[in-house]
């Protein structure tokens, strides 16, 4: 596919003031040119994905056009009470939604297209994917009513966009789904690099291999920037091969006539395919539990990228009717989550299968940072159950989708490039990628750190941030977008921590006699049966305040806070704890 968008590129840059950050120096790789403002100059502005490991989102802009490469979400931790997801800022993008081009997609992983919903609420702009990447969003747009609307342009890594100024080329790279993409971006200004998310597997479950001899060509033309992934350059060495887990498979399903129970992610479509293909081989039947798991498999055989023998998969209703020999099941629940498939059945609530003695489970994957606690605590159920559990501490059950140290340094000697920027990795990866980088022969200055919104300019003689966008966090609970924020989530944790009082006094509405009350109800702060005196003391010192203030005030503003300011002092006397306390006060 060839495209030609209507518009025409704006051939004379629009080259931003230098507006260096405090304490921030420019990053030169030389002394600053005099024909410095002669050259075409490309800014690349991430809105996620640098600093941290998720909602990966990031703006190339040159002139008056742009393009965004991918739009995902982070899955929110212990801290973010109530959050269901927490995705891009995308002020500058509704700003300048005249300017975009397009949004490409690298692979169908959720923290690379599981903001878009959110995003195509706020903008209508194209969107380019591959063709599994393409049908797991259209199931994401579809339960958000917004598949009718989109433009979805269906892409292959042989095909050539071109948009604006910009001529966008695709090449293929191993990961842990497949139908995963790099991004070539040729501008005016030089030839831009994004490796998307990616490991240099040289026996792919899907037989296709990340294309060198497209890198090669890139280097040889010349690469102005490099954005790379840098999830896994604190390891040395290579990223074993997804083949290497199912040889592991292989070895449990021969060693066991028990059921065996599979946890995965639900998008690691390889590792699927592995777990069909052996259960197929020793005369298994598959069942898929997990509402995010029969959506992937649902959609991968749909397209094509996941081979099912005819009559092997049952439904989870069946699982009991067969001998336990008979029997394997595939479901999510491999992070702990607490409302994911796998945990309720070691606690024994879910509807459908509960784990039994016996029972062989397989945990194929790594704890995301973070989320140990919640999987050594599956663990820890599944053994008091009396399963037998298989973990990446006792066997060979996961790889990583991302490339380690030698792949990285791989890439970097295919590209050559002038200047990288490491991302989907916290500020520990950036660091590490420098060293690397050095070791590499490129100068620290070219490995350009940078912070979400940061503006980097790139050109053929320097590369330095040179200002900042708005961005940051926007916080999804339930059907609320951007509803909470910092104040809501340190009210959560206050309540959290102390809990909270409510103090109810009615009043005499033409003089603010008290004529009931206060009546104190405690939620989380005391037990009420055990704190009664503690409440009646507390009781009687609000009385007091209410009946010594100056007569006659009957604004509730000053009742309130009157009340407030007695109790936070009387509680934290005699408890050294602060709860939220809530007045409320009714007029007679």
């Amino acid at each position: 596919m060839n495209t030609t968008p209507e518009s025409t590129p704006n051939t004379t840059p629009k080259l931003h003031a230098a507006r260096a950050k405090k304490g921030y120096r420019p990053r030169r790789s030389k002394p600053k040119p005099k024909t410095q403002s002669t050259l075409s100059t490309v800014s690349v502005i991430p809105l996620g994905g640098v600093g941290e490991v998720g909602k990966n989102m990031c703006v190339i802009e040159y002139g008056d056009d742009m393009i965004v490469i991918d739009a995902g979400v982070k899955f929110p931790g212990e801290e973010l009470l109530g959050i269901d997801l927490v995705i891009p800022d995308i002020t500058y993008l509704i700003e300048n939604v005249d300017k975009i081009r397009g949004i490409f997609l690298t692979h169908g992983h959720e923290d690379h297209i599981g903001s878009l919903p959110f995003v195509l609420k706020q903008i209508q702009v194209p969107v380019y994917g591959t063709r599994l990447t393409l049908g797991l969003v259209k199931n994401k747009l579809t339960e958000h009513g917004l598949i009718r609307e989109a433009e979805l342009h269906e892409i292959t890594a042989d095909d050539v966009i071109n948009t604006g100024p910009f001529q966008v080329e695709f090449f293929r790279v191993n990961h842990s789904i497949p139908d995963g993409i790099g991004i070539a971006i040729r501008t005016p200004a030089g030839l831009i690099v994004h490796s998307g998310d990616f490991k240099l597997d040289q026996t792919p479950v899907d037989d296709k291999v990340l294309e060198f001899n497209k890198l090669a060509r890139y280097g040889d033309e010349g690469v102005l920037l490099f954005i790379c992934d840098s999830t896994n350059v604190e390891r040395p060495g290579y990223t074993p091969s997804e083949r290497t887990v199912g040889e592991t498979f292989r070895s449990v399903f021969a060693q066991t006539d028990s059921r065996i129970i599979i946890a995965t992610f639900a998008s690691n479509v390889h590792q699927i395919q592995q777990v069909i293909d052996t259960a197929a081989e020793f005369n298994r039947k598959v069942a898929v539990v997990g509402r995010s798991m029969v959506t992937v498999v649902d959609v991968s055989q749909q397209l094509g990228y996941l081979n099912v023998p005819k009559g092997m998969l049952i439904e989870a209703e069946e699982v009991d009717r067969l001998p336990d020999n008979q029997v394997t099941i595939i479901t999510t629940g491999s992070q702990g989550e607490p409302m994911a498939a796998l945990t309720r059945m070691a606690t024994n609530n879910h509807r459908q299968v509960a784990i039994r003695q016996g029972d062989t489970v397989v945990i194929s994957a790594t704890p995301i940072p973070g989320n140990e606690k919640l999987v050594a605590r599956t663990i820890d159920n599944l053994f008091r159950i009396g399963a037998d559990v298989i973990y990446k501490d006792v066997a060979n059950v996961h790889v990583s989708g991302h490339a380690a140290q030698q792949e990285i340094k791989l890439m970097l000697n295919f590209l050559k490039p002038k200047f990288v920027i490491p991302f989907h990795g916290e500020y520990r990866h950036q660091a590490t990628f420098a060293k690397l980088g050095k070791t590499m022969g490129i100068p620290e200055e070219n490995i350009i750190r940078c912070n979400i919104g940061d503006r980097i300019e790139v050109n053929a003689e320097l590369g330095q941030i040179t200002g900042s966008v708005e961005s940051g966090s926007v916080f999804v609970d339930g059907i609320g977008v951007g509803d909470v924020g910092n104040i809501v989530l340190r009210d959560r944790h206050h309540l959290a921590q102390d809990g909270v009082v409510i103090a109810v006094v009615t009043i005499d509405k033409e003089n603010g006699n008290v004529l009931a009350g206060p009546d104190l109800v405690s939620r989380g702060f005391v037990f009420v049966r055990e704190a009664g005196d503690m409440l009646g003391e507390a009781k009687t010192r609000v009385k007091e305040a209410l009946t010594t203030r100056n007569t006659g005030t009957t604004e509730w503003s000053v009742l309130k806070n009157l009340i407030r300011d007695t109790l936070n002092e009387f509680f934290y006397q005699k408890t050294k704890r602060r709860p939220i306390v809530l007045p409320i006060i009714m007029e007679i």
